[in-house]
């Protein structure tokens, strides 16, 4: 980036090109040295922990299913900054549309999953139209909204989806056709963290592309990026609609494998918890939902253990911690400190939110 497009621009000047440039350069800051070793251990934990914690594999599934929904909600979120309470939607859609197809004889996992992706992109594509129309809190009623109303749907609609009772009746084909969905939860964990690795590459592919660098641009400036061109409106859209078929597929991949599809998959509830597992990892690094999502639900289960009652207590007390003493998440905390030890950390330190962040997708 040439220096010369960086100088400060009053804030009472025209919105011009240079704006633009200055938006899209404080995006683009220089990224720190990517710790490839770190990111290597990182996936090599749910690998060993597959060996070591066999009797948890049900539940390393379902956190696994966890972190690729809230990865989902960070493309919006993290790299758009388009708030959602609605996100569950989409979810939703992906485990019905799973569910149904293999309710009446389309058990075969993988283009079920390609389907479930597809209607939920759908759906995010046509109720993208409302999203992008709005700002924060427009947005997040809009988004509230549309998961109430699919909600309600689905309610209605009991010969469908159950109702209350829930979709049952899902019978799941052998994967490639000789690995069956068993009890022990083999199959399915090996499963799902295959499909993981797949969507977070594409979605750090996505990230790290122009078109995820418009999107850090937009997030920094919204109003300076018309100026060189880039489209507000069809960006978000755009990234609206991914966002919606990774949340379809995490869905998807939670009706095959536990072969049930209960309607809180498209309550307010599930889109609350993946917001907060969003925000205990960090936004807008990719790995932040994986990581949110890993502690809250071992959190959740170890805490209901201790007690069953007052577990949310200690949960919203770790919460507010979080929230007083590592702003940005688990990410934001640890960014903030390489930065210290790299010695860049000095107008970090005084407490603004503006981390340097780690190149996109990547680690701190």
């Amino acid at each position: 980036m040439n220096p010369d497009i960086r100088k400060t621009v009053p804030a009472t000047a025209p919105v011009t090109q240079v704006d633009a440039a200055n938006a899209v350069a404080a995006a683009n800051v220089p990224p720190t040295k990517p710790l490839v070793w770190a990111e290597v251990l990182f996936w090599l934990l749910p690998v060993a922990a597959f060996f070591l914690f066999p009797g948890y594999r049900t539940l390393g599934g379902q956190i696994l299913i966890a972190g690729l929904f809230a990865m989902s909600l960070d493309l919006i979120l993290g790299y758009a900054r388009i708030v959602s309470l609605g996100h569950a939607a989409f979810f939703g859609l992906g485990a019905y549309t799973a569910g149904l197809l293999a309710k009446h004889g389309w058990g075969e996992p993988i283009s079920g999953l390609v389907a479930a992706a597809a209607v939920a992109a759908v759906a995010g594509l046509i109720t993208s139209a409302l999203i992008v129309r709005g700002k924060d809190l427009t947005r997040l009623i809009v988004t509230l909204g549309i998961g109430l109303m699919l909600y309600e749907v689905a309610n209605r609609l009991h010969d469908v989806t159950g109702g209350v009772d829930g979709l049952s009746g899902v019978e799941m084909k052998p994967l490639l056709g000789r690995f069956e969905f068993g009890f022990d939860g083999t199959t399915a964990y090996v499963y799902i963290l295959v499909v993981l690795f797949l969507m977070f590459l594409l979605a750090r592919r996505i990230v790290r592309s122009p078109f995820g660098l418009s999107l850090k641009g937009i997030r920094e400036g919204e109003k300076r990026m018309p100026a060189i061109g880039v489209s507000v409106a069809g960006r978000l859209a755009a990234v609206y609609t991914m966002s919606a078929a990774l949340a379809g597929v995490a869905g998807g991949l939670l009706a095959q494998t536990t072969q049930f599809v209960g309607i809180d998959v498209l309550s307010f509830t599930r889109s609350a918890e993946i917001l907060i597992m969003l925000v205990v990892g960090g936004a807008g690094y990719l790995y932040g939902g994986l990581i949110g999502a890993a502690i809250f639900m071992v959190l959740q289960d170890q805490l209901s253990n201790l007690s069953a009652v007052y577990w949310q207590f200690w949960l919203g007390l770790l919460l507010v911690c979080l929230v007083l003493f590592a702003r940005g998440g688990v990410l934001g905390a640890l960014s903030r400190l390489r930065s210290r030890k790299d010695g860049r950390g000095k107008a970090n330190s005084k407490g603004d939110t503006k981390t340097r962040r780690p190149a996109a997708g990547g680690l701190p």
